[in-house]
């Protein structure tokens, strides 16, 4: 998977309309008179499915929503563009649509974008620990690390610019948050814990040497679309995609595992399913990149010690491996 199709080079469509987050129609009926001609405004219909901190996202569609052909809406959320890059966030988008990885992007407008709705159902927790549906997911992100870049050579993680951009603007802010100012009061960390903290991570997880890849970055339960009629999942929502290190991408959506809002770290994934799952990951990194060689012990278990590192979380071998002489340090 290491060359460009021609419809990634093609110029996207923008149209220029800016919706109103809380009162969205007149917007979106204006987008649709380009995007849509066909549909009549006083049919097209409408479905809110997230009203999240960074976006809101609109399903239209004209008819029965089983049965039509459904155009998401995605509105960003305002001052989102200081920590999310949407210019990269549309590279990303239909790069990953060009090698079958992602939903088609049709267009973008001033503050948001319009793009393929993926018939399934965001996974759940159950269906996370299920080794028929856990390997899937598995195998698209082996094939999604398989996408080349054109310049290897100038490939930087984005984990620490990410991270340095974070902790920037929470700096900038803190003087004009309550919150903020309050965060001794809530034991929350000191500016210079973070930083300390970052560096001292740095540090130690570029010396994992784990190879630089393309990433999702925010691989949660709610990103993954299952198709158990096709036996098929996709990833959604590619805010932060982008080249990363191969064992962040892993360890950050086992991290998931434990939730997002009720953090709960004993749904972590067993060390068998881990095992078992970077198993398949690394049979579909092979495949993808059109390497014929089997998976071996050996390469398991030095992914599974990267991964335990950038996941922040360690654990021994699951029974009946073996270290095979690989460093634990």
């Amino acid at each position: 998977m290491d060359t460009v199709p021609n419809n990634y080079k093609e110029n996207l469509l923008h149209i220029d309309v800016c919706l109103d987050e809380h009162a969205p129609r007149a917007g979106i009926t204006e987008l649709f008179k380009t995007l849509r001609p066909q549909w009549k405004a006083e049919d097209i219909q409408m479905k809110v499915f997230t009203e999240g901190i960074t976006n809101r996202l609109v399903g239209c569609y004209v008819g029965s929503v089983g049965e039509a052909a459904v155009v998401l809406v995605r509105v960003y959320g305002r001052k989102t563009e200081l920590f999310v890059d949407r210019k990269r966030e549309l590279e990303m988008f239909r790069l990953l649509h060009a090698h079958g990885c992602g939903p088609q992007l049709y267009c973008s407008f001033q503050n948001g974008i319009c793009y393929e709705f993926l018939k399934g159902t965001p996974l759940d927790d159950p269906l996370l620990t299920q080794p028929a549906v856990y390997r899937l997911v598995a195998a698209e992100m082996g094939k999604l690390h398989s996408i080349k870049p054109k310049a290897v050579s100038s490939l930087q993680p984005v984990l620490w610019s990410k991270l340095s951009n974070y902790l920037n603007l929470l700096q900038n802010s803190a003087s004009s948050d309550a919150h903020l100012q309050q965060s001794s009061q809530l034991e929350l960390p000191s500016m210079d814990v973070l930083l300390k903290e970052m560096e001292n991570l740095r540090r130690h997880l570029t010396a994992v040497d784990s190879p630089i890849v393309l990433c999702h970055n925010d691989l949660l339960t709610k990103n993954i679309i299952y198709n158990s009629t096709e036996g098929a999942v996709k990833f959604i929502d590619y805010e932060y995609a982008d080249f990363n290190y191969q064992a962040y991408d892993i360890g950050n959506h086992f991290n998931e595992y434990a939730g997002v809002n009720n953090v709960d770290y004993s749904l972590y994934p067993s060390q068998d399913l881990q095992w078992d799952w970077l198993t398949e990951y690394l049979h579909s990194l092979k495949s993808s990149s059109g390497v014929d060689a089997a998976v071996t012990e050996r390469e398991v278990q030095e992914l599974y010690i990267k991964v335990c590192k950038f996941s922040l979380k360690w654990g021994n071998i699951p029974s009946g491996k073996e270290w095979s002489g690989a460093s634990n340090s």
